[in-house]
């Protein structure tokens, strides 16, 4: 068995590793060369792969869960709240309008009986969320009216897939409903299980109480070990956890998950939740829409081409139909309505789930449910072609672009922040006062927990997270930020980060503290130019104020001490270049100090303001 697994694993992330590039390079996206790569190595091609793909596609289903929680952590309850209009408007009309325009089609076009018709209209108005999302992310269409407008379906779909599972039973013919022991009710539940909506609002307190009083301490103990796997392996147990209760509950595991995620939104253990799972989300999506490839059926449609193809068109253009009249309902225009229509047409995973509780209710027979499972997977495999035709061919030629217009202030998230600050101690918490005293707010990362906690009591929004790490730092807006602010206490990190930024994001201004001079003249080496030495300032001015008590005028010595500060800065990189030279280094400094000295001692410098460069002569931020 273990050999079956290994090489079923082999065989799955291979056919991912050389389909997946070529689709990339074709253009044509991930997800098709998923598909295709399946397609290769199942049963009617290369045959590597049987009817256990049908097992593996069940297990990797699991990454559209870790997709919906990780979507769920990029939307607070907030924004969801603002969002409840388009969810139920526009989701909810599109499954009653397509529901209704494929009764008629199936009940006399495809002859089935009334009850039953009923049934799949209802699973084929599903789309594909793994497909729509991963889409989305990957032509980063996420912020679009029409990317915006397809989430908002999708999570109506993937709401009422709940009552539908209730529903189905209702439309049996043959009376008696043959439960597995795998999707029963466990005894605590037994007496909800005939009030569905009770249920749901029960599930939705219970996520609530779990993610708000249960997970974040359990993540606050965790952080605090600093043990990297440790804090992973929470994050899963996490997100399977609330699946695993939800799906006993008789609720989508996928709705549980997103649930979940909405509610640590807020969470100071956010951006570090979501480095730890997008790796595992990303590498289970590609096994599942592997497996969904290598278990189309090509006998039932060699059996009957004709009609399989007819039924996958009539089907999808019903779907594109219903969603270009509600996307130009909602206003978009000719480019975002065309996408909308496209990115949502075909049938989705969702479908395989309700037509077998369907063939469970006796409503569909062995010899339609192998049908319909084809025309749902052939959909998903027309999709990505049908979005990269009007990628490449459709919408250059249609509408206004759109796609940098955003509809609401919600949508400037926390990562679309200028300013990012890791390290948020005593050094970093005094910057980050001043910022917000001045208007600017920044992103802040900080890897103490115990810190985090109280100064999330104290009104800061700070997030857990190691800020040398890259997928945080990515995570957290630095693809999109103009200025990377470094107040870490260690020096090593600081170096360590330096590299890391001049590597990844040679956009950013890297702002970085120094502990000292010799700190300061290893980050010169790595070429930063914005280095801070904590000690210079606060003992330059602390002299001020000594030089004020001893009589002198402090507005000079303020003055002083500004060009002291500036010519030890220009001396600093001077001598950065000298120090593997000891004697050269020592008669080079000794020079600069002299230097320095004598021009502070020349006071009558100062009295001529055309030469004094202490004062910062860049212009006014300018104030739109």
């Amino acid at each position: 068995m273990e050999g079956n697994f290994l090489q079923d694993a082999l065989i799955y992330l291979g056919a991912g590793i050389v389909c997946v590039p070529i689709a990339k390079r074709l253009g044509i996206g991930s997800v098709l060369g998923y598909l295709i790569g399946g397609i290769i190595v199942g049963p009617y091609v290369l045959g590597l792969v049987g009817k256990e793909g049908v097992k593996v596609m069940h297990a990797s289903e699991f990454g559209v869960v870790m997709m919906l929680f990780l979507i769920g952590l990029e939307l607070n309850p907030q924004a969801f709240w603002r969002m409840r209009r388009i969810i139920l408007g526009m989701g909810g009309l599109q499954m009653v309008l397509t529901s209704l325009l494929l009764l008629p089609v199936l009940w006399y076009g495809f002859a089935l009986p009334l009850n039953t018709a009923i049934g799949v209209s209802l699973a084929f108005a599903m789309s594909s969320t793994a497909i729509v999302l991963q889409t989305l992310k990957e032509k980063n269409l996420d912020k679009t009216n029409a990317g915006r407008s397809a989430f908002a379906v999708l999570l109506f779909q993937d709401v009422a897939v709940i009552p539908l599972l209730a529903l189905l039973p209702l439309l049996a013919v043959g009376g008696h409903v043959a439960h597995t022991e795998e999707g029963s009710f466990p005894p605590v539940f037994g007496v909800l299980q005939d009030y569905p909506t009770l249920m749901l609002v029960l599930a939705v307190g219970f996520v609530y109480v779990l993610s708000r009083f249960l997970v974040g301490p359990l993540l606050h103990v965790i952080a605090k070990s600093h043990t990297q796997e440790l804090f992973t392996a929470t994050a899963l147990f996490v997100v399977i956890g609330v699946s695993w209760l939800m799906e006993k509950a008789g609720i989508s595991a996928a709705l549980g998950a997103f649930m979940a995620g909405v509610l640590l939104a807020n969470s100071a253990f956010r951006h570090e939740l979501e480095v730890n799972i997008v790796p595992f989300k990303g590498i289970l999506l590609g096994i599942f829409f592997t497996a969904v490839g290598a278990t189309i059926n090509f006998t039932v449609i060699l059996g009957n081409p004709l009609r399989i193809v007819v039924a996958v068109l009539i089907v999808m253009a019903i779907k594109a139909l219903v969603l270009a009249i509600l996307a130009r309902l909602w206003g978009l225009k000719n480019d975002q309505n065309i996408l909308f229509a496209l990115l949502l047409s075909q049938v989705g995973e969702f479908a395989f789930v309700l037509l077998a509780a369907a063939w469970q209710a006796n409503l569909i027979d062995v010899i339609n449910l192998d049908f319909f499972k084809a025309v749902v997977t052939l959909s998903m495999l027309i999709s990505p072609v049908l979005l990269y035709v009007n990628e490449r061919y459709i919408d250059p030629y249609f509408g206004v672009k759109e796609r940098d217009v955003p509809t609401a202030p919600a949508d400037v998230m926390e990562e679309r922040r200028e300013v990012i600050l890791t390290g948020f101690g005593h050094f970093g918490s005094t910057l980050g006062r001043f910022l917000r005293a001045n208007g600017v707010e920044a992103t802040i990362l900080e890897h103490d927990s115990d810190r985090v906690q109280l100064l999330r009591k104290m009104g800061f929004k700070v997030f857990y997270g190691d800020g040398t790490r890259l997928d945080l730092l990515e995570s957290a807006g630095a693809t999109k930020a103009r200025i990377l602010i470094s107040a870490i206490d260690v020096p090593e990190k600081n170096l360590e980060l330096a590299d890391l930024v001049k590597k990844h994001f040679p956009h950013l201004e890297f702002y970085v503290r120094a502990q000292n001079r010799y700190d300061a003249y290893e980050l010169i080496d790595k070429g930063i130019a914005h280095v801070y030495r904590e000690s210079l300032y606060t003992s330059v001015f602390m002299g001020v104020d000594v030089l004020s008590a001893l009589g002198h005028r402090k507005y000079t010595m303020f003055r002083k001490a500004l060009e002291f500060i500036r010519y030890d800065e220009k001396s600093l990189h001077r001598l950065a270049k000298l120090r593997h030279h000891q004697e050269t280094y020592i008669a080079q400094a000794r020079e600069e100090i002299e230097v320095q000295e004598r021009l502070l001692k020349q006071d009558a410098r100062f009295a001529d303001l055309r030469s004094d460069h202490a004062w910062d002569k860049t212009p006014l931020v300018r104030q739109d």
